[in-house]
């Protein structure tokens, strides 16, 4: 059960690690081209990567699929231009740090509220004061960073 844990466990260190590298190169790049025209490019070679392999893994099914799903689950590209956008804003009046840790502490508590609301069909696990806690010295780090 561990292992199947720490597996995971890496996959998401992996994801924080890829949006910290991300977050600073889009804000240097932004500052070279322009935010809007970042956000756009980012999403450009991200639709491009996903119609290629697309393009080699099609299935029939999958546009019956797609008319399923309620109509908020497609907000995923949204937010990843509002995500894009704010972290190329943010990193370079913040620092890497200090953004990313303020990022962090506001996703662990949303994350939080939806898993206690289990908000989008996600399974409910309910927040305790040991998880408000947590949230808490997120937010002490951040302040701490800040100096």
């Amino acid at each position: 059960m561990f292992g199947h844990s720490l597996l995971y466990l890496s996959l998401a260190a992996l994801a924080g690690l890829t949006m910290a590298v991300q977050g600073s190169i889009n804000s240097v790049l932004g500052k070279k081209i322009g935010l809007v025209e970042t956000t756009l490019f980012v999403h450009l070679t991200a639709t491009v990567i996903l119609v290629i392999i697309l393009f080699f893994t099609f299935n029939q099914g999958i546009l019956n699929l797609l008319r399923q799903v309620p109509w908020y689950l497609y907000l995923g590209g949204f937010l990843g231009v509002v995500i894009t956008y704010t972290v190329a804003i943010s990193i370079p009046r913040l620092g890497v740090a200090v953004a990313t840790t303020a990022i962090i502490a506001a996703q662990v508590l949303t994350a939080a509220i939806i898993d206690h609301f289990g908000f989008f069909g996600l399974e409910e696990a309910p927040f305790n004061w040991l998880k408000l806690l947590g949230v808490f010295f997120l937010a002490i780090g951040v302040r701490l960073l800040l100096g």
